[in-house]
């Protein structure tokens, strides 16, 4: 679990009597960066972070700003908690029992709750929502395929965090009489279609867009062997068009455990050789980018284009 940067604070200056004044005059040159009011990093580490690094810190931001308590809920109680997102600019999402209106401000996002219906944890320093009442809550909050990231994720355990998996049953369980029947009736699709075998959130995301897509669902990490022995697992693998869907993501060259003491080139390569053995076999092979994900109905024509089947009856 990487380290985040440490947040300078403009009212830890005041406290002291000195004038936060540098900080701004910092940010404007650019050596800070302003992650909201009076609240900052150098810019040289946040420039080092990724997407849901520099969402999470601004979560963290958030917390230190705010004079009361607060519980940070969906994608920031999900970034908490070490659960993938499909994140898209999101704002900080918090918890609220005023009814007063004006619950969303300052890139903050307040989600109105019953006082009686709140649980919270403290999660390194910082209270969030459950992790079941996270996951659900964003299966309520989300479109389905953005849904299916972090649900896959908790049927599986977190060993950087320590976390046993979640169970299906344990969230159906939690599921009966915490949103209206439509959204529950949404909730359970989507957690009865989520599945620990998905390898990673890019995995997940591009299942839950072939879902809606309407295509046949494909067999995940389906093992592939040719005359020389083990070729390796497909991402995903229809029988009925003998198609193997690979998604390509940057982790694949960039992160150790992928690498394995390979160069990102000789990755390259490798996948090169992968897919002519695949390809040796009599299958065709598709493949997909973080970019085709982004792309409306990219994907999509990508499948289509290889052949890939369709579900006799496609869902809305």
């Amino acid at each position: 679990m990487a380290e985040l940067p440490r947040l300078v604070l403009a009212k830890d200056l005041t406290i002291i009597g000195a004038s936060p004044r540098p900080l701004s005059a910092a940010a404007k040159s650019g050596r800070l960066v302003r992650v909201r009011h009076g609240v900052y990093v150098d810019r040289a580490q946040w420039t080092n972070l990724n997407s849901w690094q520099q969402y999470r810190l601004k979560v963290e931001a958030a917390a230190e700003s705010f004079h009361a308590p607060t519980i940070f809920s969906h994608h920031s109680g999900a970034s908490v908690w070490g659960m993938p997102t499909i994140l898209k600019s999101q704002p900080v999402h918090a918890l609220t029992t005023f009814r007063g209106g004006g619950r969303s401000r300052a890139g903050v996002r307040r989600h109105l709750v019953e006082p009686l219906r709140i649980e919270a944890q403290e999660v390194e320093g910082l209270l969030v929502t459950s992790r079941i009442t996270t996951v659900l809550d964003l299966a309520a909050f989300v479109p389905f395929a953005e849904a299916v990231v972090p649900l896959d994720h908790v049927l599986k355990p977190d060993p950087i965090r320590d976390l046993a998996a979640l169970s299906k049953a344990e969230l159906l369980d939690a599921l009966p009489g915490r949103y209206p029947a439509a959204v529950e009736k949404r909730v359970r699709a989507v957690v009865e279609f989520a599945d620990p075998a998905s390898g990673s959130p890019g995995e997940s995301y591009s299942r839950g867009l072939i879902q809606v897509s309407g295509f046949a669902p494909p067999a995940l990490q389906y093992e592939i062997r040719d005359s020389r022995g083990r070729v390796g697992n497909s991402d995903f693998y229809w029988e009925g068009s003998r198609t193997v869907g690979e998604f390509d993501g940057a982790a694949k060259y960039q992160r150790d455990e992928f690498l394995r003491g390979r160069t990102p080139g000789q990755v390259v390569v490798d996948e090169k050789v992968r897919e002519d053995r695949i390809r040796g076999t009599g299958r065709g092979v598709v493949r997909w980018m973080w970019a085709d994900l982004w792309a409306n109905g990219a994907l999509e024509q990508l499948l289509a284009g290889a052949g890939v089947p369709r579900r006799r009856r496609p869902s809305s």
